[in-house]
């Protein structure tokens, strides 16, 4: 093998020197690149599931076998859809951005509702009319309707399905300048859980926070930049006062409050700061020192942001890939643009769009259906 440290071979008495019983040292020891050649059909299969796409991409320009093994064992997943609601009606829309699909059906059960957050292929949605809160799958029309709560501007989230057992729905609510108070529910009870804790630090409740489930807590980004986290199990709330992310001169333009958007991925936290004005800026929270750093790469990661809930994910097809995938409704007709951290541009191309303009009621990004038949 080239690049290879040769041993030594020691020196033989003449009288027994043969040329044909002289091993020689790729004889005695079997090439490293053949023996990983060489390797059981079974063994690779196992091997080549544990990585991810774009390793297993690389890995299948190694030779025929490994290119027939890799595609065996190769995951593409699926990106979420898009789900946009009527203003009036029950009739709506559906859109996958990687086939660039709209599917319409017609659900009753979300009419007269609004969306509040979404996770794990369900919708919860609050209906102000009856002050209902409930989780509805728009694939299988099921619906699980949780005990009455007033909404006003706060937001809503839950941990895990509602068929969990683990399932916990948690809202804020600022009640004064001294006090904030927090009510949980999971499917199945017939009450919320509402506890009052102390608001030493201004922690404003507002429709316009941000809030996602990671690492067993509800975190909950407020308008000041401060991070508020709940421990569902400990029942613990911490307000962490953060240092605001460094955003560019002109960013705060109209409606800047609408304009940012939370996802987490695998116990990390990433947000978004768009602008009218400029590019979109995306920061990871340092979760050790508790502040958050701008990423110009988000590596094989895509994020599909949404005013109330959006989502990570991997393994997805490289075109997709390292983006941030963004709702829109106002834009010639367009339901999904995107912006690249590869290219730093957006597609379709515009110098910047402007999200504070978008109604965040009116869409949504879900998990994709795993049966298509319903969509006829």
């Amino acid at each position: 093998m080239a690049g290879r440290k040769r041993r030594k071979l020691k020196k033989l008495p003449e009288a027994s020197r043969d040329e044909s019983n002289v091993s020689t040292d790729k004889e005695k020891k079997p090439d490293d690149q053949q023996a990983w050649l060489e390797l059981p059909k079974d063994l690779l299969e196992l091997i080549f599931s544990r990585l991810t796409l774009s390793e297993n991409i690389r890995a299948s320009v190694v030779c025929k076998q490994w290119l027939a093994v890799a595609i065996s064992v190769r995951v593409v997943n699926k990106p979420p859809w898009l789900i946009f609601f009527p203003k009036s009606g029950a009739l709506v829309e559906f859109y996958d951005p990687l086939q660039r699909q709209f599917y319409s059906v017609e659900l009753p059960e979300l009419a007269d509702s609004r969306v509040c957050y979404s996770k794990d292929g369900w919708l919860l949605v609050y209906r102000p009319r009856t002050q209902r809160v409930m989780f509805v799958n728009p694939y299988t029309r099921e619906l699980i309707k949780l005990p009455k709560l007033e909404l006003t501007y706060q937001l809503v989230a839950f941990s895990a399905p509602p068929t969990s057992s683990c399932c916990v729905v948690f809202t804020v609510e600022h009640v004064s300048a001294t006090f904030i108070a927090i009510s949980t529910c999971s499917p199945g009870a017939t009450e919320w859980t509402t506890v009052n804790y102390r608001n030493d630090l201004p922690f404003v409740s507002s429709i316009w926070n941000k809030l996602v489930f990671c690492n067993g807590k509800f975190h909950c980004l407020s308008l000041t930049g401060w991070l508020g986290v709940y421990d569902a199990e400990n029942r613990s709330w911490v307000v962490h006062v953060l240092p605001r992310p460094k955003y560019p001169e002109n960013f705060f333009v109209k409606n800047w409050w609408k304009n940012k958007f939370m996802a987490e991925h695998n116990g990390e936290i990433f947000v978004i700061y768009t602008s009218s004005e400029v590019n979109p800026v995306v920061y990871k929270l340092d979760q050790e020192i508790k502040n958050w750093v701008e990423v110009n790469t988000l590596g094989g990661l895509t994020i599909f942001a949404s005013f109330f809930s959006s989502h990570a994910r991997t393994d997805l097809l490289g075109s997709m890939r390292n983006s941030v995938y963004f709702s829109k409704v106002r834009y010639y007709g367009k339901r999904c643009i995107s912006y690249s951290l590869y290219d730093n541009r957006y597609y379709p191309r515009k110098q910047c769009y402007d999200w504070g303009e978008e109604d965040p009621f009116g869409s949504i990004w879900i998990e994709p259906p795993e049966d298509l038949s319903s969509f006829g």
